[in-house]
């Protein structure tokens, strides 16, 4: 089975370490999700093993003829390329061999009798047949219809798609030629549920390896068959998706944070025992000590990443009905969008609006705010609503302005508040004086939720929020809406969050909206047995009526008790006569067993195993124990 391997790479910029000694291998089959924080490396890992940035040490590993397709986040195409053309350059060397071919074939012609003619022909067309050329139009049409493409739209240029389908086209670009191996970095961006879900289709089928940077969790979830994390510029591995990989991280920073801590506990006690005896009758002993904590091999373990602190302010008291939608319709005067939507959203509710892009969920969301006016129907907001609203494009920003002018000129705050509230969310130093254009995506939307939290609102309306926001930001964006208190509607197409946050599912499509009583897995759950009933009544020629929806309850998960840890062996008992030479002997053999449970903690492949972490605590606290025995021991001894 064909592999890839990169070993111990290392890439800085200037003194800061962006990763080093970096090493992994993806086989055929395996699809690894590369995740970690803003800013922790991953693109530029990518751009490393792609060859668009340089790295300082260590090696990639490809075989040879291997290939591999290449996502980037952001393309930029020339205003005149069009969709037809982007495609097309992704086959320049099997169209180029095609035309080879032919001036071959038109040689042989001339000479018939031209064995060489003919064997490089031969060898030329095996190449060609390899290199999928006998189906490559039929396969990059099955790709670009698959991601939602019509003939018409093959002559269009690519500006004038949307970001959703110019991420579409640029995957179109990665997926077209089926490489050995794909690098897809933020793969999901701008895409819709159905695209969503063909892509996932699309790359369990696909025989090769697969490296994957997201923030996506379902979509980690459904794909994922490994997790490389890429924190404090090292990489560990995990097995399986992104939820077992919660698990095992979790399991393995508690074994390495108890075991960090007893050491450093050992550490303190023997540094005062030192400092205590040094010069005493004891001095022998503090010696012995000295020499022990010499040496000692260092565990290693460093807490979380900081993540912003995020909660909102307690709501303000508002009417029963929230929002009121009543048969309203809406549209652009060549396109009506939707027709006679009816809503009620009440008091402390939580809805996501979901649906195909194109089908005006920001259209209405415009609508609500007052933005844009219905072509029909009504839309009423409750008592003392007061809405927050947070726009994908943040809108609600002054490019022009600092960081630090964005919060006092809005909120008419001192420099010192200013920077108060803004350092809870990660904007410290002279942060504050960065312009908002120069922002990156991620540090931009922390600025507007973080405007959104200053302006208090009881009713939130939410625009495709987690956007680039790493996990650990999402993480506590969804903490915030879960202690929020009031009512909010959330456009999002992140359904690990919308299981989270929301239990109600609107959906817009074919110009209408369609509820469901529960969260993004209920819908789809929902959606499938009305496929399943559908499917059983056409093949017994029968029609069927919705059943009724029951909610089922979410299982309750049992966390397992954590394996008891295993008592101290007690030191054996020792006689008088040679007695010390007998203890300083077990002294030096425990000191060389807890040296090795030292070396083998801090080794990638253990901290990345959270049962083998946990054994080694447990084994490591047990010989600590033998041992501090052992050498109270050696002191009785030595005094008498």
């Amino acid at each position: 089975m064909g592999s890839i391997k990169v070993q111990k790479l290392s890439k800085s910029f200037g003194v800061h370490t962006v990763f080093h000694d970096v090493s992994f291998e993806i086989r055929r089959g395996e699809r690894i999700g590369l995740i970690g924080a803003n800013g922790a490396g991953k693109s530029t890992l990518l751009k490393c093993l792609m060859g668009e940035e340089d790295y300082d040490n260590g090696a990639f590993v490809v075989s040879e003829g291997e290939s591999i397709g290449y996502l980037q986040q952001d393309i930029t195409y020339a205003d005149d390329v069009t969709l037809r053309q982007t495609i097309t350059e992704a086959w320049q060397d099997v169209m180029k061999l095609e035309k080879d071919l032919k001036a071959v074939e038109k040689a042989m012609q001339a000479h018939p009798d031209d064995e060489g003619l003919m064997n490089r022909y031969a060898r030329m067309q095996e190449r060609f047949e390899w290199l999928g050329g006998y189906e490559y139009e039929s396969m990059s049409r099955k790709i670009v219809q698959g991601l939602g493409f019509s003939e018409a739209d093959m002559d269009r240029p690519v500006q004038s798609f949307s970001g959703g389908q110019k991420t579409r086209i640029n995957l179109a670009k990665a997926l077209v030629r089926r490489p050995d191996y794909l690098f897809l970095d933020e793969p999901t961006n701008h895409l819709d549920v159905d695209m969503l879900e063909w892509l996932e289709s699309y790359l369990l089928s696909y025989g090769g390896g697969i490296l994957i940077v997201s923030h996506d969790r379902y979509f980690l979830d459904r794909v994922a068959t490994g997790i490389l994390e890429l924190s404090h510029g090292k990489i560990t591995k995990y097995k399986g998706n992104y939820s077992r990989y919660v698990e095992q991280h979790a399991q393995q920073q508690k074994a390495l944070e108890k075991a960090y801590k007893k050491q450093q506990e050992h550490i303190h006690e023997t540094e005062e025992y030192i400092r205590k005896y040094k010069a005493g009758i004891k001095a022998k002993q503090a010696r012995g000590r000295q020499s022990q904590l010499d040496r000692l091999e260092r565990i290693e373990w460093q807490p979380e990443d900081e993540s912003l602190h995020f909660n909102f302010k307690p709501v303000e008291e508002c009417g029963q009905k929230v929002l009121v939608l009543d048969k309203v319709s809406g549209g652009f005067a060549d396109r009506q969008l939707f027709d006679h939507l009816s809503l009620l959203l009440r008091r402390g509710e939580a809805a996501s609006l979901i649906g195909p892009n194109g089908t005006g969920k920001t259209t209405l969301i415009r609508m609500i705010m007052g933005e844009k006016e219905p072509t029909d129907g009504h839309i009423t907001l409750g008592s003392r609503v007061h809405i927050g609203y947070f726009a994908q494009e943040h809108t609600d920003l002054h490019g022009a302005w600092t960081v630090l002018d964005e919060i006092m000129n809005d909120f008419s705050y001192g420099e010192e508040e200013a920077r108060s509230v803004l350092g809870r969310f990660m904007f410290r130093g002279d942060d504050v004086f960065k312009v908002i254009d120069s922002l990156s995506g991620g540090e931009q939307a922390r600025l507007a939720l973080l405007k959104l939290f200053l302006q208090g609102p009881n009713f939130l309306i939410l625009d495709e929020p987690t956007n680039h926001l790493d996990i650990p930001t999402r993480e506590v964006l969804e903490q915030a809406l879960l202690d929020f208190g009031g009512t909010y509607l959330v456009v999002s197409h992140d359904r690990y969050f919308l299981d989270k946050i929301t239990q109600r599912t609107l959906v817009l499509e074919h110009k209408q909206l369609t509820e469901y009583v529960g969260n993004y897995s209920y819908y789809r759950e929902k959606v499938r047995e009305a496929q399943e009933a559908a499917e059983k009544a056409a093949a017994e020629g029968q029609s069927s009526s919705p059943a009724h929806e029951k909610e089922a309850a979410p299982a309750a998960r049992k966390a397992e008790p954590a394996p008891a840890v295993k008592a101290p062996a007690k030191a054996p008992a020792y006689g008088q006569a040679a007695k010390l030479e007998k203890i300083e002997m077990k002294i030096a053999e425990l000191e060389a067993t807890i040296k090795m449970y030292e070396v083998q903690m801090n080794m990638p492949q253990n901290q990345t195993d959270a049962d083998a972490m946990m054994e080694l605590t447990r084994e490591y606290e047990a010989a600590q124990a033998q041992l501090d025995e052992a050498y109270e021991k050696w002191e009785a001894l030595s005094e008498s």
